[in-house]
């Protein structure tokens, strides 16, 4: 399982890539090992995960049963984890990257801790407010995560704006479709009012 120390210090570089500081790259180590090390994190983002899910499902019906939506979300859950770093491989291969390939997932995959507590935090919020209000945070929340994924690809892979916005697009976009899906599945429908 992943250390106290490892956490802080997969914290400390998520935050400094937001920060746009020089120096996260150093705190990701550059290693099969570290890279395969930071899928933990899925572990430590799961709960939040939930919560999650428990705000969204409070807003929602669907046609599916409790153990369903269990079983289809767990699964979305790790799927849309490991899908980017499986494609971006392919790119990274194709774009002689390779050799940043370890440190650029580790970083991804440490900022969905942070990204994840901001998450449920202004989620929540969004919850306490009026819809317009609550959809700014949204929106807000979204931008956010957008410009944490390009400012981290740009650290660590050392492209340009566009590089990284067209990597933002095969990060999204599969998700987005699995999303689609995963609520076609469920048979999801908002709430009226909600």
């Amino acid at each position: 399982m992943i250390s106290t120390g490892e956490i802080a210090r997969g914290m400390q570089g998520a935050l400094a890539l937001l920060k746009r500081d020089p120096a996260a790259p150093s705190y990701f180590d550059n290693t099969l090992e570290a890279c395969v090390r930071s899928f933990q994190v899925m572990i430590l983002v799961a709960p939040l995960h939930v919560t999650l899910m428990l705000l969204r499902y409070a807003s929602i019906t669907s046609t599916a049963d409790d153990l369903e939506i269990v079983l289809v979300e767990a699964l979305r859950y790790i799927v849309d984890w490991l899908l980017f770093p499986v494609l971006f491989y392919e790119i990274a291969r194709r774009r002689n990257w390779l050799g940043n390939y370890p440190r650029y997932v580790s970083a991804l995959n440490w900022v969905n801790l942070p990204a994840m507590i901001v998450a449920v935090i202004g989620l929540v919020l969004a919850t306490l407010m009026p819809p317009l209000p609550a959809e700014l945070i949204r929106i807000g929340l979204q931008a956010l995560f957008f410009y944490w994924f390009l400012v981290t690809t740009r650290t660590m892979l050392g492209v340009g704006w566009p590089v990284a916005t067209l990597l933002l697009v095969v990060n999204w976009v599969p998700s987005l479709f699995m999303s689609l899906i995963v609520d076609r599945f469920l048979g999801i429908a908002l709430v009226a009012g909600a």
